[in-house]
């Protein structure tokens, strides 16, 4: 349809599907199809630029529930109407809308594995198990085909955690392309691992030979898994390679992040992983974990550090201030400093910490001083027994 507008005016051309065909392709029924005549399907497209596979394809959530109480053969209809389809312009395949997104897009965005499957043996002449050198690079330069964010199929299907259509990528795949990041600096392997979809991470990691595990801001897909708070994907993570002291743009490992958040029982894997990362500092303040997590009042992830690991106490940040510089600030340091320190604890009972009371910063003050400067303290005879009450439990 056109717009002719005024004469000397650029024409603006408006694309559209007739309502017949587009509630056709949305519910997969191809008799529509069939019937019309002379029909150019190529050219066949919403204002969006779907075409007919986009528009069945971004129904089919909608269709799921209703299908789902209907026969098997019922379900089936919706990979005929795609045969067809495509048996009738194996173009549209490869058409893209106004995102950028091939059909094989949004049948990853709806984890329509089938379907994906489907796309595969169209782009590959039909023949799967014996593809030449020629059909196998054409159907990998379908699923490396990237929308305007840079995704990839891969990057879609492990964004949600469609562990189906990941697996049906993948067989195809070279173990050996690396994976390339989209416009937000996200591999598949970071973005399942964000979404904590521990199947989609296992397959990656066991196909690719050198694995590509980049984020944003420098961070690893460790650090992913971390701050989404998923013990079992850090697990997982872990024990395909030691990723504990990688660093992000601003210096902080997936400790920091685990410490900083409180998510106490990663803090455990990771420190059983490698212990040294207790001791790196970041960019900025050169804090380390155990800082981190005596900022944010974390009493139990600060004694977990301290287990593991109880001379990281010594490490102060670019100031001077350590562990209990930062906990003077805390509302109730009390109440925060006996969370830190169970009496009778022997195991936490160490010189290094008992002397930390005793530590001046870079301007000579000490963590006592800080404790009585915000509590405010009217009188000497307040502050003398504030200080007894801060050292007894050490």
């Amino acid at each position: 349809m056109e717009d002719m507008g005024e004469p000397g005016k650029l024409v603006e051309i408006i694309t559209y599907m007739d309502v017949p065909l587009y509630k056709a392709a949305a519910e997969g029924k191809i008799e529509e199809f069939d019937n019309c005549q002379g029909l150019n399907l190529e050219s066949l497209k919403t204002p969006n630029y779907d075409n007919v596979l986009h528009v069945n394809l971004a129904n089919s959530e909608r269709t799921a529930s209703a299908w789902s109480f209907k026969s098997r053969s019922t379900r089936n209809n919706r990979s005929d109407f795609v045969k067809k389809i495509l048996g009738k312009c194996p173009l549209l395949l490869l058409q893209t809308n106004r995102k950028g997104q091939t059909p094989l897009h949004i049948a990853a965005r709806y984890g329509r594995s089938t379907t994906v499957k489907l796309f595969i043996e169209s782009r590959a002449d039909g023949d799967i198990e014996n593809l030449g050198m020629d059909e196998l690079e054409a159907v990998r330069e379908m699923l490396r085909l990237k929308d305007e964010e840079s995704n990839t199929a891969l990057h879609v299907a492990a964004r949600y955690g469609h562990v189906g259509v990941v697996q049906a990528v993948l067989e195809l795949e070279d173990p050996d392309f690396p994976y390339f990041v989209n416009k937000n600096h996200e591999t598949p392997l970071y973005l399942a691992a964000k979404g904590g979809y521990r199947r989609s991470v296992t397959i990656l990691l066991d196909k690719w030979q050198s694995t590509v595990h980049g984020g944003p801001y420098g961070r690893t897909a460790l650090h992913a898994a971390v701050m989404s708070g998923d013990v079992e994907t850090t697990k997982i993570i872990l024990e395909k390679g030691d990723l504990t002291k990688e660093t992000d743009e601003n210096g902080h490992t997936p400790l920091h992040y685990a410490a900083h958040l409180g998510h106490n029982s990663i803090v455990e894997e990771l420190l059983k992983k490698d212990v040294s990362a207790a001791y790196i500092g970041d960019k900025k303040w050169e804090m380390t974990p155990l800082l981190m997590a005596a900022r944010q009042g974390y009493g139990r992830t600060v004694r977990k550090i301290l287990f593991h690991c109880p001379a990281c106490c010594e490490k102060v940040d670019k100031r001077g201030w350590n562990l209990l510089h930062f906990v003077a600030f805390r509302d109730n340091p009390l109440q925060l400093i006996l969370s830190f320190f169970a009496i009778g604890d022997a195991e936490l009972e160490y010189g290094s910490v008992k002397n930390l009371m005793d530590w001046k910063d870079t301007h000579g003050i000490t963590p006592q001083q800080v404790y009585d400067a915000c509590q405010g303290v009217a009188s000497s005879e307040n502050n003398q027994r504030k200080k007894v009450h801060l050292i007894v439990f050490l």
